[in-house]
C-alpha cells in the first residue's frame, strides 16, 4: 500500500464516470472521498496536493464483484480471516475494490462460520473491501444445483435463515422461488436490507413473476443454473430477460455463456440491468489441477473448472478479463462494459450512494487502466493498494 495524506489529485487521463466520458479529466480526493470531478482545464490551483499523472490512462470507478467464492487457493467457506485477506489482495490486482464473499450450499454450521467470519473481519489494509455476504444456497433447486452439493439443499426454514441474518450482513441471497417454503424468505430478506435473486432454479415464468411481485429483483449468473428459454414456455430465463424489475448477472468468460447470448442479454435487458460477475472459485489465479468446492473435488483444465460429472463449477475468471471479453467477443463499448462492472452492481445492492461511479461524496475507489485495459493502479478509499510494476511509485 502507498499511504496518502492530505489531498490527492489524479489528472490528465480519460475519465469514465461511467455515465460520462471526459478527455483529460481530473479527480480530487480528500480523506478517502471524492471531492471534485471535472475537465482538467477547469482545475484551479492546488497547493500541497499529491499528484498522479494519468496521461494515456483511463480513470474509472473500481469494480464490484458481487458473486465470487474465492481465489488463490482460498474460499469464503474456509471461514477464516486469512482466506478473506488472500482473496481481497488478489482482487485489487484485477481492479475489484469491493466484493461480496459468496457462500455455497452446505451444513448450517459451515455457512454460519463463513458469515460470522466476514462480519468480524476488519478488512485487509491492502485489499478490496467486503460489503457483506452473498448467500448462494442452500435454498435452491436440486434439479439446477450445478456444482452445489445436493445432500445439503433444503427448503427455507425461518429459524435457520433468521440465524444467518443475525450472524452477519447478508446483502444478497440467491434462491429457487418455485419452492413454496422459500417465498417467505423474500419478504424477510427485503426487510433486512438484502437483495433477493433467482438462481439455481427451475422456476416457471409465472413462478418467477410471482416472486418479482414479492420483491425479487436480481438473477444469479443468467442462463447458468436456471430453466431455459422456449418459445412456448419462457421459463426462468424468459422471466429474467423480460422483467424490467430484474437485474441480470452474467459470467463473461466465453465459457459459461456464448458471446452471442451475452449480446442477446444486453439487448433484452438494456445496459442498465446487466451486472458482470466472475463466480470465481479457489482455483482463480492458480494453475490447472484439482481443487475443492462445497466438499466436492473440482478439476481445472485449461482454466475451466468442472465437477467429476462435468458440470461447470464456478470459474477462474477475473473482473478485468470479463470487461475485456465483453468489449471483444460480445462487442460491447468500453463505457457500457465498465458500467456493468461498477455502477450496475452497486445499484443492485443499494450501495450506489457511495460506490460505483466517480462523483463528489463517494468513496475514492478508483482504477487507472492502460491502453490494453490492464490494471495500472487500484485505489480503495483514497489509498493506493495496487500498482503494476512498470508504474513509478507515487
Amino acid at each position: 500500500m502507498v499511504r496518502t495524506t492530505g489531498q490527492l489529485l489524479i489528472k490528465g487521463g480519460t475519465l469514465l464516470t461511467p455515465h460520462e466520458v471526459m478527455e483529460s479529466g481530473f479527480v480530487l480526493i480528500e480523506k478517502g472521498k471524492i471531492v471534485a470531478v471535472g475537465p482538467e482545464a477547469a482545475l484551479g490551483p492546488l497547493e500541497g496536493a499529491q499528484i498522479i499523472d494519468a496521461r494515456g490512462m483511463i480513470i474509472t470507478p473500481g469494480f464490484l464483484d458481487i458473486h465470487v467464492h474465492g481465489s488463490m487457493g482460498h474460499d469464503t467457506m474456509d471461514g477464516t480471516a486469512e482466506a478473506l485477506e488472500g482473496m481481497a489482495r488478489f482482487f485489487v490486482s484485477h481492479g475489484v475494490t469491493s466484493f461480496l464473499p459468496t457462500t455455497i450450499t452446505g451444513p448450517r454450521d459451515k455457512i454460519l462460520a463463513a458469515i460470522e467470519t466476514v462480519d468480524r473481519w476488519s478488512g485487509a489494509e491492502d485489499g478490496a473491501e467486503a460489503l457483506g455476504v452473498h448467500l448462494e444456497g442452500p435454498y435452491i433447486s436440486v434439479e439446477k444445483r450445478g456444482a452445489q452439493p445436493a445432500q445439503y439443499i433444503r427448503p427455507a426454514e425461518a429459524t435457520e435463515y433468521e440465524l444467518f441474518f443475525k450472524k452477519g450482513g447478508v446483502k444478497l441471497i440467491t434462491l429457487a422461488p418455485e419452492v413454496p417454503e422459500n417465498k417467505g424468505l423474500i419478504a424477510y430478506a427485503l426487510q433486512k436490507g438484502a437483495t433477493v435473486a433467482v438462481g439455481h432454479s427451475a422456476a416457471t415464468y409465472e413462478e418467477v413473476m410471482e416472486s418479482v411481485s414479492l420483491g425479487l429483483s436480481h438473477a444469479a449468473h443468467t442462463f447458468n443454473g436456471m430453466g431455459g428459454l422456449h418459445h412456448r414456455e419462457p421459463g426462468t430465463a424468459g422471466a429474467v430477460l423480460t422483467s424490467d424489475q430484474i437485474t441480470a448477472e452474467v459470467i463473461a468468460d466465453n465459457i459459461h455463456v456464448h458471446p452471442a447470448m451475452v449480446r442477446l442479454l444486453v439487448r433484452a435487458k438494456g445496459i442498465e440491468r446487466v451486472v458482470l460477475v466472475t463466480d470465481a472459485m479457489r482455483a482463480c489465479g492458480m494453475a490447472d489441477g484439482f481443487y475443492e468446492l462445497g466438499g466436492e473435488e473440482i478439476v481445472v483444465q485449461d482454466g475451466v473448472a468442472r465437477t467429476r460429472e462435468g458440470s461447470l463449477a464456478g470459474s477462474t475468471l477475473t473482473m478485468d478479463r470479463a470487461v475485456r471479453n465483453l468489449i471483444g467477443a460480445a462487442d460491447i463499448p468500453l463505457p457500457q462494459a465498465l458500467q456493468m462492472a461498477t455502477y450496475n452492481p452497486a445499484r443492485a445492492l443499494g450501495v450506489d450512494d457511495r460506490k460505483g461511479s466517480l462523483a463528489p461524496g463517494k468513496d475514492a475507489d478508483i482504477l487507472l487502466l492502460d491502453d490494453s485495459l490492464r490494471i495500472a493502479l487500484t485505489m480503495v478509499k483514497g489509498q493506493i493498494v495496487y500498482q503494476a510494476k512498470e508504474r513509478d511509485a507515487l
